[in-house]
């Protein structure tokens, strides 16, 4: 078995590389060249997480996001923001086919966030990772996107452009808990698939060359819900803006960045509102963070 090879992230530098992916602000741009994403999730029960994902990616920079949700989450969704653009089509009988055209003006699509569990749910997202991999759209699959993985991790193995997002619970239960079993798991992704372990400190695995890029400890010891939301919106953006910009590793580029954003975030926001700190107050907190650590000095 090959060794694993832990490499600590340099922040100076790796802040320096990510201030050379992010688009500079011009005139001459149109509507959706900065970003459009796509998130496949929204419930009943869980309607802020769609929320979170699609509103974080444009807070970052994304100019569209797209929510395809349950029609019974739409109306919610939609009364928590205006600024995104809800499809309550994720529970019709053809909602594969209702979906498909938009996915072409889509740059990565986030596929899990509030998604829930109901096996028609299931099989529709199933059925749209499959169909988001044929026409080889980036993905980033959190949440219950990867509950789907669980038994069907085949799907995206030998795959390109994926991002998985498991924290450590989900992480388990994809890889399993000792060390053979990970590697081997890992080993079967190929090198189109990365993943951002999410923990106190966040570890990025690169599965093909058996490295694991640990971020330093950050944020806070507030764990409020729809913190992982706003990383899996955060890093769709990032990624198209790494792909974008020809980076030899945009995987790992944009989960450095969103990892490093969030978790500053977090502690902007807790140094302002302590244990009543909440996923919402992280959302504004974005600007402030992105503008100090991710915005090129020279313009």
């Amino acid at each position: 078995m090959s060794t694993i090879k832990e490499i600590p992230v340099h922040l100076p530098k790796l802040l320096t590389l990510f201030r050379t992916i992010v688009p500079k602000l011009t005139n001459d741009k149109y509507k959706g060249q900065y970003g459009r994403i796509g998130v496949i999730g929204g419930s009943l029960e869980y309607t802020g997480a769609p929320y979170f994902a699609a509103l974080s990616s444009m807070k970052v920079g994304a100019d569209l996001a797209h929510v395809f949700c349950q029609a019974n989450a739409a109306s919610v969704i939609k009364s928590y923001s205006p600024d995104l653009i809800v499809h309550p089509v994720l529970d019709c009988l053809d909602a594969v086919d209702k979906i498909k055209p938009w996915l072409d003006r889509l740059h990565v699509i986030v596929i899990g966030p509030g998604l829930g569990r109901e096996p028609p749910i299931l099989k529709t997202a199933k059925d749209l990772l499959k169909l988001c991999i044929e026409l080889q759209k980036p993905i980033v699959i959190d949440a219950d996107g990867l509950f789907i993985l669980n038994d069907n991790i085949d799907l995206v193995c030998g795959q390109r452009n994926i991002i998985l997002t498991p924290n450590a619970m989900e992480f388990r239960r994809l890889f399993g808990e000792d060390t053979d079993s990970v590697h081997r798991k890992m080993s079967s992704l190929g090198d189109g698939v990365v993943v951002l372990e999410k923990g106190i400190c966040d570890r990025i695995h690169i599965p093909h060359t058996n490295e694991v890029h640990s971020m330093p400890s950050g944020g806070s010891g507030r764990r409020c819900g729809g913190q992982g939301d706003l990383l899996s919106g955060s890093l769709a953006t990032f990624y198209f803006w790494s792909l974008q910009a020809n980076q030899p590793n945009p995987a790992l580029i944009a989960a450095c960045a969103s990892s490093y954003l969030v978790k500053g975030a977090n502690l902007a926001a807790f140094k302002k509102f302590g244990r009543s700190l909440l996923a919402s107050d992280m959302i504004n907190e974005i600007s402030t963070v992105f503008r100090s650590e991710f915005e090129d000095p020279e313009g």
